[in-house]
């Protein structure tokens, strides 16, 4: 029994043994795109993509020697370009193809697992990461402005706020290297892709009685960053 409870102790101080936390900086200029999609009476498209920018403050708390669990605080951009056919099922088959750009801004929480290698070369590692993410929108455009009028509904204004739904969420995967320059000092390069699962639409089935429509982010992203 007493052998037990020293592997159990063991077990459960070992993870403490290797504890540490690097604290870091990282920009990620970013090409982000919106999938969107609905029945074929208004045939929601994902149309151009956007360059977009994000930045933050991010920590890996290592339990293991190459294993490390990633969060940190983020502004991030996002957005793109739709296409929809303004029409529905009561009207004229025909109807003009309407494009509008949408730009936002989210305030991001990552949660993910960094997996790290040995060293692949003198004071580098790879790592892998993957994980998800909570966002809150902070900032929204559409084609440009703050307010969006409607032309096809009575030029109704609405906020372009209103129109995107008040969280997202994300799935993260990543793939990138650690160069360490000084003593403390490691320098970061890498490429993610955040898929986005829910559904930002708070516009088209609510105010236009759209059938069926889902909007949804993307974002590619190259990641820059120091640890200090």
């Amino acid at each position: 029994m007493k052998k037990i409870l020293l592997t159990i102790a063991a077990l459960a101080v070992a993870p403490a043994a290797f504890a540490q936390v690097e604290i870091g900086l990282k920009v990620s200029p970013s090409i982000t795109y919106l999938r969107a999609n609905s029945t074929s009476v208004n045939s929601f498209e994902g149309e151009s993509s956007k360059f977009s920018f994000g930045g933050g403050i991010f920590m890996d708390y290592f339990f293991g020697q190459n294993y490390a669990f990633n969060t940190g605080l983020f502004l991030t951009g996002k957005g793109g370009t739709i296409s929809y056919l303004d029409r529905n099922a009561a009207s004229s088959p025909a109807g003009p193809r309407i494009e509008q750009k949408i730009a936002m801004q989210y305030l991001e929480l990552p949660l993910t697992i960094k997996l790290f290698t040995n060293e692949v070369a003198p004071d580098m590692r790879v790592y892998f990461q993957v994980g998800g993410s909570l966002a809150v929108p902070v900032q929204t455009r559409i084609n440009g402005e703050k307010n969006y009028i409607d032309a096809f509904d009575g030029n109704n204004e609405t906020s372009a706020g209103s129109h995107v739904f008040d969280i997202d969420a994300n799935l993260i995967g990543a793939v990138g290297a650690e160069y360490q320059l000084g003593q403390s000092t490691k320098f970061l390069a890498g490429i993610s892709y955040h898929h986005g699962l829910v559904d930002l639409d708070r516009y088209y089935e609510k105010n236009r009685k759209f059938s069926d429509v889902s909007i949804k982010n993307s974002v590619f992203s190259l990641d820059l960053g120091l640890k200090f």
